[in-house]
């Protein structure tokens, strides 16, 4: 069953440079089964508070979606995004 996580950055980015090395670095830890649905993409928000950028990516399964996010690879670029910006990330079963 496809899985998708989905970032939600909820503020400014705050440390440019280390979003520009999460950015340079992040689409090299991507498996081939991880599809991006949409990356920052135009938004309108109806119920409440908008987030300040969405990323949805699209995982053949939940144990595919989990070992990209663990991996030792991503977490190394986690930790700049994480430091760039706050976020929320989680992942949703699709039917």
């Amino acid at each position: 069953m496809a899985t998708y996580m989905i970032f939600l950055r909820e503020g400014e980015i705050v440390d440019q440079e280390a979003m520009a090395a999460y950015r340079s670095g992040v689409s090299g830890t991507a498996p081939a089964t991880m599809k991006p649905l949409t990356v920052y993409g135009a938004m309108e928000t109806f119920e409440g508070e908008p987030a300040d950028g969405v990323v949805i990516l699209e995982f053949p399964d939940t144990q595919a979606a989990r070992d990209w996010y663990f991996s030792d690879s991503y977490q190394e670029r986690a930790k700049l995004r994480q430091k760039a910006a706050p976020y929320r990330c989680f992942m949703v079963e699709g039917v």
